[in-house]
């Protein structure tokens, strides 16, 4: 089963273990640049995308990530 949408742009799922995750979009071209913040609590869930803007996504603390690559947790800093 392919998990990608129909327009080949793949969805990312991120739950937060604490409050206080960061998650950030970055944007494509010759310059990376920040272009969206999320700041998420405790059991908090975001589906983010990649799209033609998006081309990376950056999460701070301690968060559940689900990819159709599989399933990671991201850590606090210590």
């Amino acid at each position: 089963m392919d998990k990608k949408n129909p327009n080949g742009n793949e969805y990312v799922v991120i739950k937060a273990q604490e409050d206080g995750v960061n998650v950030i979009g970055l944007t494509r071209g010759t310059d990376t640049r920040f272009h969206h913040s999320e700041k998420l609590d405790q059991g908090e869930v975001m589906i983010a995308q990649f799209t033609e803007h998006t081309s990376a996504i950056k999460i701070r603390g301690n968060a559940k990530i689900l990819t159709s690559f599989g399933e990671i947790d991201s850590e606090a800093k210590k």
